[in-house]
């Protein structure tokens, strides 16, 4: 069985320690809406001492109804194209930022498995949502792996990500 920490690779620690330093010098802060993922993301952040410099807080919205309550996802946007969807996650990354006062956010939404996939949506799809000052973009993933497997990548995909958008601007 896995944990927060055991799927941890040095190059999730150095993309965590580039990310602090990318937000450290502009004051920015992180927030983030983490569903299949239940913190794993705001775990990796935290791990590094010193980030209550940079990061604000993680809200864990497994449940369709927490991603209402806490982030202000529409229910009607969740029953008419699903939890695991574009819509949702760009919802849940924009829920977050608004939510929590910060300029950056990521969110991701998926299926780790080992059930609840479908043809559609099999196993290993994951809704990914990053939003930065006036900007929220998406993608979508399938992984490969169990449960563990998709979780981990899942995590370090949503930090190298954001990690190349903040690098990349100006």
């Amino acid at each position: 069985m896995s944990d927060l920490h055991t799927d941890r690779t040095d190059h999730t620690d150095h993309v965590v320690h580039r990310l602090a330093d990318l937000l450290r010098p502009s004051g920015w802060h992180l927030a983030t809406a983490e569903s299949c993922t239940g913190g794993m993301i705001a775990a990796a952040c935290t791990d590094l001492a010193g980030s209550s410099d940079w990061f604000d807080r993680g809200f864990v919205t497994y449940s369709n109804a927490a991603k209402s309550e806490m982030l202000g996802v529409d229910p009607a946007l969740i029953a008419r194209d699903g939890a695991v969807s574009e819509s949702v996650a760009h919802a849940m990354a924009a829920g977050a930022q608004r939510e929590a006062g910060v300029e950056v956010a990521v969110a991701v939404t998926g299926i780790a498995g080992p059930g609840g996939g479908s043809e559609a949506k099999p196993v290993g799809t994951v809704w990914f949502a990053w939003a930065l000052p006036g900007w929220i973009w998406t993608e979508c993933r399938h992984f490969e792996g169990d449960r563990a497997a998709v979780r981990a990548q899942t995590r370090d995909h949503a930090l190298a990500v954001l990690v190349s958008a903040l690098q990349a601007m100006p």
